[in-house]
């Protein structure tokens, strides 16, 4: 099933200048990080979940691998659908080698431990943003009667009496995995489960309905405390799970046309997840216009004007947007701060930016000052993760002369054939290898 795109790719990008050129329509995929937490939970089933609106990503693919590598039976049977049937999975110990390509891999072993009483594991990898801690999973496991030990690189964690247990669990982090990984864990455990300081995320509350359609009893999901009651297998019995539109990949759209575009409609999305970017990037003077389904954004009458970003937890401005929007504001008028509470290390990135000629000073890790407007330049780039490369790419757009971005595979394994979307509103782009 491996399919990896050449790690020499990379992206060249005839630059416009700060020229409003682009115009046309694109369309959102399904979410990413929708698609993967429902292909994890096809663990908790015992007969074959069809997924639909799945993005062909690079991530999708390592997940279809490490779930055949335990034994699952999946199948790609359409541009966009997968069936999945775990029933012969008796293997739970994940793949080293796929693990350490994505974070995500995580994910997996809630479900895992939950049906088998045991699960291993490696530090998960994925883009490298610092410190992520998979401490919350382990205390999750622990409090459920979960016992782990670190051997050789690996975690080993044992359910006693190969059953995990209700548990009372407060976040003391807000977590999006965590919270999807110990709900998950919790339909398969003997009583109930009260998850609090959960996460919002509209992920998370689509992933519940699914499961309650298929038996799971799942309360309070898209709202800070979830109650679970643990059960049997679930059987979807030819229900459908249909991957809800990526609000990560819309907003970068909508920067994207706040920046370089003439007239740009983001189509198949869901504006009520974007309130946050809209409400900024419309006071700050882009023109924005809601429909059912769609976005459209304007060129604006005078350059915006620049505002302070904070990341924050879902319903607040996304981490995955902030690389996006820091181009943005290059290009804005005035000063400004960016603050990054996520993750550590995510803004290391504004270095080539300030190579590419933007006014970007960082104070400490986790927050930058941003003065605007400023001229870029093309350069050579290489994205250090799966967001800053597409902010990267955008940066490219807006700068003057050829830009050159490295690391394509991280771009890929977020954004389904990126440049050929992009080139249908006017992006000059090439995918080349080395």
């Amino acid at each position: 099933m491996s399919s990896v795109r050449n790690g020499k790719e990379m992206f060249v990008v005839q630059g416009f200048g700060g020229k409003r050129k682009l115009s046309g329509r694109l369309a959102v995929s399904g979410a990413k990080n929708a698609a993967l937490k429902a292909m994890a939970a096809t663990l908790l089933f015992s007969d074959t979940v069809k997924l639909n609106n799945v993005p062909d990503i690079e991530d999708v693919k390592r997940m279809a691998e490490l779930l055949s590598d335990l034994g699952g039976d999946v199948k790609k049977v359409g541009a966009h659908s997968y069936t999945i049937n775990t029933k012969g999975i008796s293997k739970t110990d994940l793949d080293h080698t796929l693990s350490k390509r994505m974070r995500s891999s995580i994910i997996l072993t809630g479900p895992i431990l939950a049906r088998f009483g045991k699960v291993s594991f490696p530090h998960p990898g994925g883009c490298v943003l610092g410190s992520r801690p998979i401490d919350l999973f382990l205390s999750g496991f622990k409090e459920m009667g979960g016992r782990s030990v670190l051997r050789k690189g690996r975690y080993r964690v044992s359910a006693r009496g190969k059953k995990l247990k209700g548990i009372e669990f407060f976040f003391r982090k807000v977590s999006v995995t965590g919270t999807e990984t110990l709900m998950m864990s919790a339909v398969l455990a003997e009583g109930k489960t009260t998850l609090k300081n959960a996460a919002l995320e509209p992920e998370i509350e689509h992933l519940a309905e699914f499961l309650n359609s298929c038996g799971a009893k799942i309360k309070g999901a898209g709202t800070s405390t979830i109650e679970i009651t643990g059960g049997g297998m679930l059987r979807a019995r030819k229900k459908v799970y249909t991957t809800l539109p990526d609000r990560i990949e819309a907003g970068s759209f909508l920067i994207l046309g706040a920046i370089a575009a003439r007239r740009l409609e983001i189509t198949k999305c869901k504006p009520e997840h974007l309130e946050i970017l809209t409400t900024l990037l419309k006071e700050s003077g882009v023109p924005i216009s809601i429909k059912k389904g769609s976005i459209v954004v304007r060129t604006p009458r005078v350059r915006p004007s620049a505002f302070d970003v904070r990341t924050h937890e879902y319903p607040g401005f996304s981490t995955d947007l902030q690389a996006p929007m820091v181009v943005y504001l290059t290009q804005a008028k005035g000063e400004c701060s960016v603050f990054e509470t996520i993750f550590e290390g995510r803004l290391n990135y504004t270095e080539d930016l300030v190579h590419m000629g933007a006014h970007i000073t960082m104070a400490n890790p986790h927050n930058i000052a941003v003065k605007g407007p400023s001229k870029l330049e093309g350069r050579t780039l290489e994205g250090p993760d799966l967001r800053a490369g597409l902010a990267f790419v955008i940066a490219g757009i807006v700068a003057e002369g050829q830009s050159i971005i490295d690391n394509v595979y991280h771009i890929d394994r977020g954004y389904e054939r990126i440049e050929e979307r992009l080139r249908s509103i006017g992006v000059n782009i090439k995918r080349v290898s080395r």
